[in-house]
């Protein structure tokens, strides 16, 4: 602990973000670079280095924030990065996409403003990029055994890196044209610009790391192939099956998948088009939906200078205060403000969510693309539509950011590896991350599964970035126990593991 009355005379201060209409005229991040380093060592200095640091609860990383948080107010950033890098293989990126349920359950939180826990990871990650304390790490010796990672989002990569720092020969297999999954093409430019991801990436391929890019593994390539050429094999796809809006007028033109549009804007500001196919520019947007995906849609519609942008949420507007029914220290429902909706609010004048409502049908024009939704309110619990609440929006472009219900069932990987679903429609998978097979878990070695092991929101469901990575180290562990028969890897969580609830 470095002031033992930090957290009493010094307010909390996070660091500012750029004005709206600068950073509504590019795609650069929204905060102006590295934030200053005495504003961050100030609040670091925060930090009560409490008794039971319930903050390791709320990350499932179980990140050593106290011992980060007293380096960095020290201004000592080499052995805040080592203790920062010790539980996160990624912290850049968890720094700039994390909600934060750590700060939540600061033991400050319970009745005073929680430390900036995020603000200080982000600036002790950039910082050791900027002065070299993040060298590649490859192994000081192999062990001869290859692993096939499938999947390349946070959960692969944590996964790759580790088994590739434990001395396995490991090779990453992506669909896409290039590395990073959602990380590359569902996260806009402004939340995190993708130089962070390519960083990483040329990291681990120093350190051994080898990437297969535009490879399907189930329809390209025969799963069953790819598990016998390796001694084990991680599949980390993510829950990339989309929910639909089944009501009247899906089939009009203009209504789309959110991470369609997002993954367009993307690939435009990879330099893959010169303007993007997909674009909000002009047009009255409605966004369905009122998760972090909607919020991305929102920002990109409002850069490419959308006439009006909407967001509809189903849930009732959430209070400013932790209800009785979330106490401390779990990640409570309260009325959050996203960047995108404080542009939109700067932009257009008013929050562009309307909350509890639901959509029951679009009305086109009669050359078959969308003109208008018809909307109806609904009753808080039941979310059943409320008579007489009905009205119409005008709508030119439709994006659809109603979340994912596990991994794609038509891949091929089920079938090809003898995979099954369990009841929340993701991969099944015993207590060790292994994949469960049709036959008793006994059996898997004659059923396929033997050897294959789940990681992140194939296993567990759509999730946070946090537990992608967590579920990724977690993985590799289990994966280097069942080659070498031991290991020292960190295995921070395990399949059944949920996020602090009341």
């Amino acid at each position: 602990m470095t002031d033992p009355y930090g957290f009493l005379r010094i307010p909390r201060r996070p660091s500012g973000a750029r004005p709206v209409d600068e950073r509504l005229s590019d795609w650069n991040e929204v905060h102006a670079g590295q934030p200053l380093l005495p504003l961050v060592s100030e609040q670091a200095g925060r930090c009560m280095d409490c008794g039971i640091p319930f903050c390791h609860s709320g990350c499932p990383l179980g990140n050593l924030i106290p011992e980060w948080n007293a380096y960095a107010a020290r201004g000592d950033w080499r052995a805040a990065a080592e203790r920062l890098h010790a539980t996160n293989n990624f912290p850049e990126f968890t720094g700039r996409l994390c909600p934060a349920p750590c700060e939540d359950a600061c033991v400050l939180a319970v009745n005073a403003d929680p430390v900036t826990i995020k603000n200080v990871e982000q600036a002790i990650a950039d910082h050791a990029w900027e002065r070299g304390y993040v060298p590649p790490q490859p192994a000081q010796r192999l062990s001869g055994k290859t692993v096939a990672v499938i999947g390349s989002g946070p959960a692969g990569l944590a996964a790759a890196q580790q088994l590739t720092r434990a001395g396995h020969t490991v090779a990453v297999y992506e669909r896409a044209d290039r590395i990073g999954g959602l990380l590359r093409y569902g996260i806009p430019e402004f939340k995190m610009e993708k130089r962070h991801l390519d960083r990483r990436i040329e990291q681990m391929r120093a350190e051994g790391t080898k990437f297969r890019t535009g490879v399907g593994v189930g329809s390209a390539l025969d799963a069953t192939a790819l598990r016998r050429r390796h001694d084990a094999v991680v599949v980390a796809v993510g829950a990339t099956e989309r929910r639909e809006l089944p009501v009247p007028g899906r089939e009009l033109n203009g209504i789309h998948q959110a991470m369609d549009y997002l993954t367009v804007s993307n690939r435009t500001r990879e330099g893959d088009h010169a303007s993007p196919p997909l674009t909000a520019e002009g047009k009255h947007v409605v966004i369905v939906g009122g998760g972090d995906t909607g919020s991305d849609c929102l920002g990109t519609a409002l850069r490419q200078g959308a006439a009006s942008v909407t967001q509809l949420d189903i849930n009732p507007v959430p209070g400013d205060t932790r209800p009785e029914t979330e106490p401390w220290p779990v990640y409570p429902k309260v009325y959050r403000i996203s960047h995108a909706h404080h542009e939109a609010r700067e932009r257009h004048g008013t929050d562009p969510r309307v909350f509890s409502c639901a959509t029951f049908r679009f009305e086109g024009e009669p050359a078959g693309h969308v003109r208008a939704v018809h909307l109806t309110e609904v009753e808080p619990a039941s979310r059943s539509p409320l008579p007489g609440t009905e009205r119409t929006i005008q709508a030119e472009l439709v994006l659809l950011a109603l979340g994912f219900s596990g991994p794609e069932r038509d891949s091929g990987l089920m079938e090809q590896l003898g995979l099954t679903l369990d009841g929340r429609g993701n991969f099944a998978r015993d207590t060790a991350f292994a994949a469960v097979s049709p036959e008793q878990r006994e059996q898997a070695a004659r059923s396929g599964a033997e050897g294959v092991f789940i990681a992140g929101d194939a296993g567990r469901g759509q999730s946070l970035v946090v537990w992608a990575i967590a579920e990724g180290r977690a993985a590799a562990a289990a994966t280097d126990r069942y080659l070498t028969g031991s290991t020292v890897l960190p295995a921070p969580v395990s399949p059944a593991d949920r996020p602090l609830t009341a």
